[in-house]
Parts: structure tokens; C-alpha cells; sequence
């Protein structure tokens, strides 16, 4: 079958995800297979994933031993589930995370999907302080712009409104509050600063007995791979210890060597009370989400006598075929020393693009760390001119998906709050795969600039 026909059965029988009618109806590529760095289209042509598929794919494509975990595993066992009995893929996919994990993050609740992991810290967030007796602890405060899924109670802890609107109302009782955007470094004292102030006075406006958690991301990805600054996490846990609101780090991008550790702990410092994770911790190569919880707040769940049992569960939670798969990914990823990649050649990363930086008038900025980065367009940073709707709409629609197929190198436009482009590549990418994407990424600018007048 000929990828024209691929195409068309797809436009009619193929529901994509957040992609626009007129993108659907353009000539898209059709993947059939991949290799380290880069996905081979049908018609042959080498992709440098310069996205890691959406942030996930950390060791890269075509692993064979990988696969063969997956294969072995359906062999084996295909299926059992997690209620009122277990299966040993699970279990030792949750006792390698604990190992792993910072503090007393101990328990594991597997679930499919990051969404879904987030959908289960809300709910048991809600229930752990029902349980405690303070039922009335159901408020959720997040940041502005931050991305934390797309169903119903992920959607409404998320900051972004644009994908919200479509569906509301959402859960009520969540506030958001501003993040850290401008601020990198050693700012001052953190408790001083503006968007953490701003957290304390929703706490004291919705009343400290009814907020449940607090969810953050190590490195929030909407609005642009921001870095939080000198002081900002512990003053984050600071304020959940003092008003009795539990610290959920949505750790969906940041986990399993993104930012060049295995959990946002190496950024922040800071044993958040939950950690929600999935992309990395399969490299993509099944779906697999979770909640990491202290091993206290689990048995406070169990053994109060308003507890005894965490009301939540999925038919495919902890499937054995994904968990399997998260165990040969993580030991591969550590036997490899994966992480150590990242840590050294993250630093070399961020100092070339603040290079383009210099070289290209369309940057604004660069921020990021590890393997994960944002640059952010503007019309002349000379003169200070920003894109007007339409040139960003241009640089988005036309320019950008135009520089991706003219250089063979994916990476993905963004538009949550400016125009921006994101880069994410595998944690497995090597100097030369990197110097490729730069060079992809210098041709980008180079077109975007060609676009748009100074």
C-alpha cells in the first residue's frame, strides 16, 4: 500500500490527536519504523526525532531488548490485574521505583497514561484527607499555563485555557496562581517572591482546612521549559507543611532522566508527598503512567478506620506487559549510565542554542535544562518587536511544520502563551545526533526569520 493511500485511509478512519483539518489534509508522513534518534518514514526517509515521540522516548527507537522483554512477558503471562492479587512484573517495576525515588516514596499506583496519573493523585489526595478526618480538604492549586492532562479532572487542574474552554464547566475548587516565568537563578528569598506569595493568599482566601494539594511540575512545560528559581521548591513544601496541603510533583516529562536525574528531586531538592510519572519510565514502548506516594500517607489511607481501601483501580493498571517493559527500560537506562549522558552533554546543549540565540534576531529566549528546552520566537529582539497574531500563526502553521520536512528534523511549535519551539530529544542522542538537530534548529530560525520582517 502507497502512502498516498495510507494517507487518505487515515484522514477517514484515523481520529488524530490535537491536530487541525487543514494539517490532516497536508501530505503528513506515515512512520513504519525506527532506529536510535530517528523514525524512517514509508518512504524511506530518516526523521531525527528531535521530540522523543511526545518527551518519551528516552532510549531511543528500535530496542531490541526492549521488545524482547515485551514479547517474553506475553509468553508468559499476557494478563492479570492488580485487585486483591499481583503479578510479578508489577511488583518489581514498583520495588525498582522505590529504589530509585527520593525519601519515603514508596508505593506505587500504576495506572496508563499521564492524565490518568494525575487524575489519581487528585483522587488520592481528596481521599487521603477524608480519611484523616477533613473531608472537607477538596480545593487543588496549580500554576498558570501549566499542562497536566486532558480528562476531565486533569483538564481542570490545568492552567491553560484555550483547551479548556471547549469543555467547561470542569471540577470547581481549583485555583491557579502565577509561575515562575522571568525568574532563574538567585532571585532573592523565595518566600518573598511574588508567585510564591500569591500561593499563600489563595490558601488564605479558599480557607487553609479546604485546600487538598498543590500540583507543580520540576520544569513547567506550558509556556516554555521554565526552570524554577534558587529556594522556589522548598518554599513550595514550606507552605504545604504549614497549611497541611500535600506536594504533588507532576513528573510526567521531568522523570527518568529529562532533566538529567531520575525524579525532579535532582532539580528542586525538595521529597514532594506525591510524584506523578509515565512517558519515560517505558521510553514509550508501552503505555504506563503512575502515582509514587510516601510510604506514611498510604498507611495513614489504609489504617484509618474512614480508610482501609484506596477506592481507584483500572483493568490495564500495572499491566505485567508495561510493567515489564518499565523494568528492562529503567535497568537499561541505568546499566547504561543514560543519565550520565544527559548531565554531560545538556550543559553543551543550552550553551549552543543560546548561540543561535545570538546569531538569530526572531530569539527572545532560551531556557531549559537536561534534554528539555524551549525557544522562544519573537519578530526583531533589536528593536523589541514581538509576532503579531498573524506572524505567529504563519510561523506555527506554515513555517515551522515546512522546516521540519525540509530538514528532516521533528520538533514541535508551541503556542501556550507565546510562540515557541520545544526540544526534547532522546537521552540517548550522541554529540553527532545533537550537532544535527542544532543545525536543524539554525535552518528553522533561519526560515522564520525569512518570514517575518524585522
Amino acid at each position: 500500500m502507497d502512502v498516498t493511500q495510507l494517507r487518505a485511509q487515515a484522514r477517514r478512519h484515523l481520529g488524530p490527536h490535537f491536530t487541525r483539518k487543514d494539517t490532516w489534509a497536508s501530505d503528513f508522513p506515515v512512520f513504519v519504523r525506527g532506529e536510535g534518534s530517528y523514525l524512517i518514514d514509508t518512504e524511506g526517509r530518516r526523521h531525527l526525532d528531535g521530540l522523543a515521540g511526545l518527551f518519551c522516548v528516552n532510549m531511543g527507537h528500535g530496542r531490541a531488548d526492549i521488545a524482547k522483554a515485551a514479547a517474553d512477558q506475553v509468553g508468559t503471562l499476557a494478563y492479570a490485574s492488580n485487585w486483591g492479587s499481583a503479578h510479578t512484573p508489577a511488583i518489581e517495576a514498583a520495588t525498582l521505583l522505590a529504589g530509585l525515588a527520593p525519601g519515603d516514596l514508596g508505593t506505587t499506583f500504576f495506572v496508563n497514561s499521564g492524565s490518568e496519573a494525575v487524575e489519581t493523585a487528585l483522587k488520592f489526595a481528596r481521599q487521603y484527607h477524608r480519611s484523616q478526618g477533613q473531608p472537607e480538604r477538596t480545593k487543588i492549586i496549580s500554576r498558570d499555563m501549566a499542562y497536566h492532562g486532558t480528562t476531565i479532572g486533569a483538564l481542570s487542574v490545568t492552567g491553560l485555557a484555550k483547551i479548556k474552554e471547549p469543555f467547561g464547566p470542569l471540577m470547581p475548587g481549583v485555583r491557579h496562581v502565577p509561575n515562575t516565568l522571568g525568574l532563574l537563578g538567585d532571585c532573592g528569598p523565595a518566600a518573598e517572591l511574588d508567585c510564591v506569595t500569591a500561593i499563600e493568599r489563595v490558601i488564605l482566601e479558599e480557607g487553609p482546612e479546604t485546600i487538598a494539594a498543590l500540583f507543580a511540575e520540576p520544569v513547567q512545560n506550558g509556556r516554555g521549559a521554565l526552570v524554577p528559581p534558587k529556594g522556589y521548591w522548598p518554599a513550595l513544601r514550606a507552605l504545604c507543611d504549614k497549611y497541611g496541603i500535600l506536594l504533588v510533583s507532576d513528573e510526567v516529562i521531568c522523570s527518568f532522566g529529562r532533566l538529567g536525574h531520575w525524579f525532579g528531586y535532582g532539580v528542586t531538592g525538595v521529597v514532594p508527598d506525591l510524584v506523578t510519572f509515565a512517558k519515560g519510565s517505558t521510553s514509550g514502548y508501552a503505555p504506563l503512567g503512575g502515582v509514587i506516594v510516601r510510604e506514611k500517607l498510604v498507611t495513614e489511607l489504609y489504617d484509618s478506620p474512614k480508610g482501609g481501601v484506596f477506592t481507584h483501580g483500572a483493568t490495564w493498571g500495572g499491566h505485567p506487559v508495561a510493567t515489564a517493559v518499565a523494568v528492562a527500560n529503567l535497568t537499561a537506562m541505568r546499566d547504561e549510565k543514560v543519565l550520565d549522558n544527559v548531565l554531560a552533554e545538556g550543559p553543551e546543549l543550552f550553551a549552543a542554542l543560546n548561540s543561535l540565540k545570538s546569531a538569530h534576531r526572531c530569539v527572545k529566549d532560551v531556557r531549559g535544562t537536561g534534554f528539555f528546552y524551549a525557544i522562544e520566537l519573537m519578530a526583531d529582539r533589536d528593536s523589541g518587536r514581538e509576532l503579531t497574531e498573524t506572524e505567529s500563526l504563519k510561523v506555527l502553521r506554515e513555517v515551522l511544520p515546512e522546516a521540519f520536512r525540509r530538514t528532516g528534523v521533528i520538533l514541535r511549535g508551541d503556542d501556550r502563551g507565546a510562540t515557541m519551539l520545544m526540544i526534547s530529544p532522546p537521552l540517548v542522542a550522541d554529540r553527532e545526533v545533537l550537532t544535527e538537530l542544532l543545525h536543524g534548529v539554525d535552518e528553522m530560525l533561519n526560515d522564520v526569520e525569512k518570514a517575518v520582517q524585522p
